[in-house]
């Protein structure tokens, strides 16, 4: 068992406006994601399922070029290798799990999007 203060971790820098805190096991992450009003998160995939919840805020999501607005109780779950991006209608707080873990996000080793991670 394990016990974390979001805040004791390392913030990395998703890109311009998106700043998040993760929370990696041997095999899930847990991703605490922080946007600014109007930040863009890059199209882009990747192998890991990714379930998106967005606690606080608006978020559009686009998966596969069809919009989605995600606001506080909605739930969207992405399977591996699909095209999505996003853009922050309001400043939002998002919580996105991910399996397998994603071993970028461990420490402070993720680069930002460049549009086509795996």
């Amino acid at each position: 068992m394990s016990f974390v203060k979001i805040e004791d971790l390392p913030e990395l820098e998703i890109t311009k406006g998106i700043r998040a805190r993760a929370v990696t096991t041997d095999t899930i992450s847990v991703v605490h994601v922080m946007l600014d009003n109007g930040a863009i998160l890059p199209e882009h995939s990747h192998y890991n399922e990714q379930v998106v919840n967005v606690v606080e805020g608006e978020l559009e999501l686009t998966v596969s070029g069809e919009k989605f607005n995600l606001k506080p109780g909605n739930v969207m779950v992405l399977e591996p290798n699909i095209v999505h991006s996003g853009k922050a209608l309001t400043a939002c707080k998002v919580i996105d799990i991910f399996h397998p873990l994603r071993k970028d996000f461990a420490g402070l080793s993720f680069g930002g999007y460049s549009g086509d991670e795996n």
